[in-house]
């Protein structure tokens, strides 16, 4: 890079002490009012900048790629999820790609069992009833929900992620499945009492609650299809902290209304921000506006992950953590 400090395009805005550190380090354009950028507005910074700092909001496609300066080397994702991002134009135009790994897997697994136990306890009515004071009072058989102790909890995508759910899980006394690109080391699954399932068809078929786990790529866009939900228990209930896209939301919409499944509880959505209205009006569904890993601690940490990864890449020196391919 030609200049003794690189020119960093950070697309929006992170905690106070990792855009204070990086305008310490870097020649930084930083993201004031926290605006989404347009795609017009991502082109120029490609154009500009030796090294972006995208988020989740930001779609970092081919298109835009094919518009990058000569100096654009070093894309630091703040977050661990790469899917917003073509890896394939990257790798061919010699952009190296870093993510913030390992840093947001307790928070997210803390969101997945608020969620597993939110939803067949019906926390989120409740709450709501309450607050419109419909409240009567205690009755011996008003707002009954499902105990979660004693059921099976099927994981989709035993990573770092996946794992951290399981011990969370099995502290709940539910008895833990998978299924997964690769089985786990025997280790863990005699750690964690877990049972590989090879077909994710039959361990859907068997579970009480399915947890999305996984990452979003080609493979798994849709992976709980229509044909694939139709194959839940009917009081089983589904929660996903991974991506929208895994899940086909129109026919989760459809057999949650028919009473086909009997719950969900969404953290991430196929179109986001955007929610499908009907799922809005359900009362077995507990919907979150992606927070699953909206910790203070978690925020700084991606921060300092992507602060070590530019300043590791600019020094000449392979990043940590760069994205070498997909893993689920």
């Amino acid at each position: 890079m030609p200049r003794s400090k690189p020119t960093v395009v950070v697309t929006r805005k992170l905690p106070d002490a990792i855009e204070t550190r990086m305008m310490e380090l870097f020649d930084v354009k930083l993201n004031l009012d926290d605006h989404p950028m347009s795609s017009g507005e991502l082109a120029e910074a490609v154009k500009t900048a030796d090294v972006l700092v995208p988020t989740v909001t930001d779609k970092i496609d081919g298109r835009i790629l094919a518009q990058s300066g000569e100096n654009l080397r070093l894309i630091a994702n703040y977050g661990a999820g790469v899917d917003h991002i073509d890896l394939a134009s990257a790798r061919q135009r010699g952009i190296t790609v870093t993510n913030t790994p390992d840093v947001l897997t307790e928070d997210t697994a803390d969101m997945t069992m608020a969620l597993m136990l939110a939803v067949p306890r019906r926390l989120a009515e409740g709450e709501r009833m309450l607050r419109s004071s419909d409240w009567a009072g205690w009755a011996p058989t008003w707002m009954l929900g499902n105990r979660i102790y004693g059921k099976r909890l099927g994981i989709i995508g035993m990573g770092r992620i996946g794992q951290a759910v399981a011990r969370r899980a099995k502290g709940f006394g539910l008895s833990i499945h998978y299924h997964n690109r690769r089985q786990v080391p025997e280790s863990v699954e005699n750690e964690l009492e877990a049972t590989y399932w090879e077909s994710l068809d039959q361990m859907l078929a068997r579970m009480d609650f399915v947890s999305v786990n996984c990452p979003h790529t080609p493979a798994t866009y849709h992976l709980l299809s229509a044909r694939r939900l139709k194959l839940l228990q009917p009081h089983a209930t589904i929660i996903n902290t991974a991506r929208g896209e895994i899940i086909d939301e129109n026919a989760l919409t459809r057999l949650l209304q028919s009473g086909e499944i009997g719950g969900a509880g969404l953290d991430v959505f196929e179109h986001e921000p955007a929610v499908n209205p009907k799922l809005l009006a359900l009362d077995n569904v507990v919907l979150l506006p992606h927070m699953g890993s909206a910790t203070h601690e978690g925020r700084l940490d991606m921060g300092e992950k992507v602060l070590i990864n530019i300043k590791t890449f600019v020094d000449g020196h392979a990043p940590p953590d760069r994205v070498l391919g997909d893993v689920f």
